[in-house]
């Protein structure tokens, strides 16, 4: 059981790093690539995850180093945003971010600035909207 043990730490300290930079490297580049916009809200979705993720991390390292099983369920986590039979990071991005954060917050600091009509427009341009609707 010695080396079957060994070799499992080694493949699950491997995971990690794998799971959460280097097929999402890979994905990205590949999305830069390629001519649909659809892999590259994928990917920016995701890096804007884990930024966030790590930031949390850092920030609750003494409590989570307590939790014994955190590193899998982070694993579990990265791995259904990464995968792309599940598009997590687009799913969280569209649920959350566009719906909650971006229409709630952005036409109000819009509308309290100065230059209100040229930054309307340009967040309009930036950020696509389905179905023609406004972006707010």
């Amino acid at each position: 059981m010695g080396r079957s043990w060994t070799l499992i730490t080694q493949l699950h300290a491997i995971a990690g790093p794998a799971t959460t930079l280097l097929y999402p490297l890979y994905a990205s580049v590949v999305a830069i690539e390629s001519t649909s916009k659809l892999d590259d809200e994928q990917w920016l979705a995701y890096w804007i995850l884990y930024s966030f993720l790590t930031l949390l991390e850092m920030v609750f390292q003494p409590i989570l180093q307590w939790i014994p099983i955190w590193y899998d369920v982070k694993l579990v986590f990265v791995a259904w945003l990464v995968l792309p039979q599940f598009r997590g990071a687009a799913f969280i991005y569209e649920t959350y971010v566009r719906e909650k954060v971006i229409k709630k917050y952005v036409p109000n600091l819009l509308q309290s600035s100065p230059n209100a009509k040229a930054k309307a427009k340009f967040v309009t341009f930036v950020s696509p909207n389905k179905g023609g609707q406004e972006a707010y």
